[in-house]
């Protein structure tokens, strides 16, 4: 009986020891957050890289996702897609506006309105939702219809986190925006934070009602997990900007030209396609005017057309103001950052003039010119006939080889001719003054 009392005695001490640092090391993990950063605006791309973000920190059971947010607004349809998956995250999220100058703007506040803890940094601001036209034009009644809709959607967000619901219906309906301090005394953020580690710390203890229940964070002296937007994100996110569009449409139309005008050359047409399939791509995210896209391309054809249709001018000039006048109107938006900025129009117009102008009048030119190598560049050469040509047979002399000869009429030894065809080794020649 000892002996089992002992040996089970034993198993026990060696099972405490072996198992200790394990419980200890697994009671004293720190609490890890995952912190993102959002600047600029929002579209597919930044509802993408948020939407991922969410489910990475579900898997790494993170106490928090933290999104650093700084925005002028964006799409309605990313912003709405950003919105359903902070809902519906078993994640905690925090929308931290920050640093300070930042802002959370039109698209921005629905944002803001559905985290589960709203936080903004000093010197920041949050408001202006009045929805906007992106991409067609709206009468009256529907622009009622997309504010009563928008009224509608951030209201129910704010009720359902017990925000201020009337300022958030007054955001959209009266574009009224606010600062840190009123935003926090007003009910519609949680917290104001100066930094990370001041967030943390007033956050702690907070019970955050998620769509998996109940949690309590513990975030003091959390870990601090920065999930970086990779290269892929980053190349998307650029070309998604309008004046980066812009540039590869011009760009694509200038390699698929040079393509045309010099087959063979290859590299400048597969350069073209892929800019102007990621300028395509770019288009499916921006509110282009299809009318602003035609007077471009016949701005090109005007360009083309200078060169062999003799204007003194004229058609450069109306390619060039064709091209001005449908960059100006290939976005369509009352939004500053959906705009084509003049400091490119100006530049790519004169630049595209004189690419299309030279480079094709080189082509044209290239393409008329006799030809003066080879058996065609010996039609229209003058020539002496060195013996009397029948049509059958004959010697003549051109551009100082002997050539067989033969003609329609008889030609004397020693006349000027005149090649008309080469068939092989033998060319049919005329006489010169005939």
């Amino acid at each position: 009986m000892n002996r089992k009392f002992m040996a089970l005695s034993l198993i026990f001490i060696s099972t405490v020891f072996f198992l200790s640092p394990l419980l200890y090391s697994v009671e004293n993990k720190k609490p890890e957050v995952l912190v993102i950063t959002v600047s600029g605006v929002i579209n597919p791309v930044s509802a993408e890289y948020i939407g991922k973000s969410i489910k990475k920190a579900s898997e790494m059971n993170a106490e928090v996702l933290i999104i650093e947010l700084d925005t002028p607004g964006g799409l309605d349809t990313s912003m709405r897609s950003i919105v359903k998956d902070i809902i519906g995250s078993s994640v905690p999220v925090v929308v931290y506006v920050s640093p300070s100058g930042a802002r959370a703007a039109s698209a921005g506040v629905f944002i803001t309105m559905a985290a589960h803890i709203a936080v903004m940094s000093p010197g920041t601001n949050i408001g202006a939702a009045h929805p906007v036209a992106v991409g067609e034009k709206m009468d009256k009644v529907m622009t009622e219809k997309a504010t009563n809709d928008a009224a509608a959607y951030i209201k129910s967000i704010a009720e359902s986190r017990g925000r201020n619901a009337k300022w958030a219906e007054d955001a959209v309906r009266k574009s009224i925006s606010t600062t840190e301090t009123e935003a926090l005394k007003n009910n519609i953020i949680d917290l104001i934070a100066r930094d990370m580690n001041a967030l943390l710390s007033g956050i702690d203890g907070r019970t955050i009602k998620t769509a998996y229940g109940d949690r309590k964070l513990k975030t003091q002296g959390a870990k601090i997990i920065r999930h970086e937007i990779d290269l892929r994100y980053k190349i998307l996110n650029l070309i998604s900007d309008p004046n980066v569009a812009y540039i590869l449409m011009m760009l694509g139309f200038y390699g698929l030209f040079f393509e045309l005008t010099n087959p063979g050359a290859i590299f400048p047409g597969v350069i073209g396609g892929i800019c102007l399939i990621l300028a395509f791509y770019s288009f499916q995210t921006l509110p282009v005017n299809y009318a602003g896209l035609l007077l471009i391309i016949i701005g090109l054809i005007l360009f083309i057309l200078e060169v062999k249709i003799v204007s003194y001018g004229m058609l450069t000039i109306g390619g060039i103001v064709s091209i001005v006048l449908g960059s100006l109107m290939l976005f369509e938006s009352p939004m500053p950052f959906l705009k084509l900025s003049l400091s490119i129009i100006i530049p790519v117009a004169i630049v595209t003039a004189i690419f299309f102008v030279l480079t094709f009048r080189l082509a044209y030119k290239a393409y008329k010119r006799k030809p003066v190598t080879g058996t065609e560049g010996l039609i229209g050469m003058e020539g002496i006939a060195k013996t009397d040509i029948t049509n059958t047979e004959g010697m003549v002399i051109v551009h100082g080889e002997y050539w067989s000869a033969y003609s329609d009429d008889v030609i004397q030894r020693g006349e000027r001719v005149i090649v008309e065809d080469v068939s092989g080794l033998k060319v049919k020649v005329r006489k010169v003054n005939k």
